[in-house]
């Protein structure tokens, strides 16, 4: 039975030596004219290959390279910013230039229209006031609970790998045991 195993298979082999020998060749499939169409590239894109070909020659023999950003961002930044790096000169005065991390709860009140109030000591160890809907520097107030002494900031933050662009920071006037609820709306942070 192996006798007969190797004569197919030296047959099969001789066949398949044979027409590679003899140049047999599949027919040529039918042309539609895409592929001429195809594989004749535009004067356009023969400069731009022409380009890239002098563009390489001259990295690897050491000469200038330039790099095209062209909308990508910078491979060399942080893919993680803080709202001080994203921002250009100096922050405004006041209320509007205080980072939330900067803001220290000191009271929470009641107006005399009824709506909540924070009483807080900013970074220039000035009082101020909050109401909800204020913005400060890297965020605005959401809510302010009176009767449980906590301000709500929504803070915005550039960070790729979160789904949301920004994270719920709660500043409590009482400090708590369990410090499961200082940061509201975190995910796996």
């Amino acid at each position: 039975m192996t006798g007969r195993w190797c004569r197919r298979l030296l047959l099969g082999a001789l066949a398949l030596g044979m027409t590679v020998c003899l140049g047999y060749a599949a027919p040529a499939p039918q042309s539609t004219g895409e592929e001429e169409r195809l594989e004749s590239p535009s004067p356009a894109d023969e400069e731009l290959i022409r380009q890239i070909e002098r563009d390489s020659e001259n990295v690897m023999s050491g000469g200038q390279f330039s790099y095209d950003p062209d909308g990508r961002r910078d491979p060399f930044e942080a893919l993680v910013r803080t709202q001080n790096q994203t921002a250009k000169g100096k922050r405004p005065k006041g209320v509007a230039g205080m980072l939330v991390a900067e803001i220290d709860l000191k009271g929470v009140a009641i107006d005399p229209g009824g709506s909540p109030v924070a009483l807080f000591r900013g970074s220039d160890n000035r009082g101020y006031t909050l109401r909800v809907g204020d913005i400060v520097y890297d965020g605005r107030v959401v809510s302010i609970d009176s009767s449980r002494g906590l301000v709500v900031f929504r803070q915005h933050v550039d960070d790729p790998r979160r789904i949301k662009p920004y994270r719920d920071v709660v500043k409590r006037l009482y400090p708590i045991e369990d410090d499961d609820d200082s940061l509201i709306g975190e995910e796996g942070a």
